[in-house]
């Protein structure tokens, strides 16, 4: 059981660890459901294209909703335009949270919230409809946390991410950083031309594949989108160095409980890294089974594709070792370790089995190596938990950056 509070992914995390039991839920009719209206309504398959003035950031509508949703008082779903890794504009979804009452006159500061691994395909953001997302009894947790932040008078935002909201865009790259970013920094703009009462000054906080996208995000901010004044980052037990372990990744490797937990993992990698790198021929590296796993995957959450891949190990997905994609997946989902202009939070927990605490020191060594402007609040729970030690201090490192009026 998770002991820190909030537990945000520590149910997710139970089901994924080496002994925990898997509870899918009841809802891929609903999510079927939910796929079939978007493909038959959604701008690309009704061959709707961005207009040549249409820019990274440019709404494509804005929904308020009404009191409750999300169990905040005042919410609303944007749909925008990002652009993906090649630069093509694509339409996201995500969410936008208002604090009660009049804003300042320099406007509120934006927090954007980046959220952990969800899945594969359409609906499994969960930040656009939250009803649909997977594991929704985690739902609750999360959004506590969000309010946090609402109350103590941030405008939020949480991008679904491309692939995981209301369109169907092809399986969500996952752990592919430009995406990642880009993802945030547009939903960023589009909150603030949705609203004239968000100010210029933002900043970032995100867990697990979320501290991945928040690092990712911090670290083009300054080139992307110069027009915004960028706080510091927030990464509660980031992914991180992955790509460093997966080229050892085949169907020679023993059978360790902790590795075939991943299982899941890789085969989202794998999706998303075959979905925006053909050249890599990912199929060539793939068993029968694996590519009708991977095939399977741009269609799921997360849940669903831990079911799908329980009790299966790197031997019934992979005909070959991932050594001949080292470089592709470099370039895909490597975290950059220099070349930061803002402050970063991380808060990791050395006991973390999803993301083990020698992936954590890596990273740690290498911002300290080169000079990052890192502060590091270590803690003894599960992937993803937060300590009231770490909650304190992600309270007043958010309060620290933002010390300085927002900039309109």
């Amino acid at each position: 059981m998770c002991e820190a509070e909030p537990p945000l992914i520590c149910t997710l995390v139970q089901e994924v660890s080496p002994g925990g039991e898997l509870d899918p839920l009841p809802k891929t009719p609903m999510r079927a459901a939910f796929v079939a209206a978007v493909t038959a309504s959604a701008l690309l398959a009704a061959g709707f294209a961005p207009a040549a003035a249409e820019a990274p950031g440019a709404i494509i509508a804005v929904q308020p909703e009404p009191a409750g949703w999300h169990g905040m008082a005042r919410g609303s779903v944007v749909e925008y335009w990002m652009t993906d890794s090649a630069g093509t504009l694509r339409p996201a979804s995500g969410a936008l949270f208002l604090p009660d009452g009049d804003a300042p006159a320099t406007g509120w500061p934006i927090l954007a919230y980046d959220h952990g691994t969800s899945g594969s395909g359409p609906g499994c953001g969960g930040q656009a409809d939250p009803e649909l997302a997977p594991l929704p009894r985690q739902r609750g947790a999360e959004d506590a946390f969000i309010k946090r932040f609402v109350d103590q008078g941030y405008a939020v935002v949480a991008p679904d991410y491309l692939g995981l909201g209301r369109f169907e865009t092809g399986p969500h790259p996952y752990l592919e950083v430009r995406s990642e970013a880009s993802a945030t920094i547009d939903l960023v703009r589009a909150a603030r031309a949705a609203d004239p009462n968000l100010s210029r000054t933002w900043s970032v906080l995100g867990i697990s594949q979320g501290g991945h996208a928040a690092l990712s995000t911090a670290h083009v901010q300054q080139s992307y989108a110069p027009e915004l004044d960028f706080r510091g980052t927030v990464a509660v037990d980031p992914a991180s160095d992955v790509e460093k372990v997966l080229p050892f990744v085949g169907p020679e490797l023993p059978e360790i409980p902790v590795l075939s937990s991943a299982t899941s993992f890789v085969v989202s990698i794998l999706a998303g890294l075959r979905a925006t790198h053909p050249e890599a021929d990912v199929d060539s590296y793939l068993t029968p089974l694996g590519r009708s796993l991977v095939d399977a995957a741009g269609d799921r959450c997360l849940d669903e594709i831990i079911a799908s891949v329980k009790g299966l190990s790197a031997r019934d997905l992979l005909a070959r070792p991932l050594t001949g994609l080292r470089d592709v997946l470099a370039a895909y989902m490597t975290l950059p370790t220099s070349g930061y202009d803002a402050p970063i939070l991380l808060t990791m927990n050395v006991t973390d089995t999803i993301v083990p605490s020698p992936l954590h020191a890596a990273l740690v060594a290498q911002f300290a190596a080169n000079g990052v402007d890192q502060q590091v609040i270590p803690g003894t729970g599960q992937h993803g938990s937060i300590s009231p030690e770490q909650r304190a201090a992600i309270d007043a490192f958010l309060d620290r950056v933002h010390a300085a009026p927002p900039q309109r």
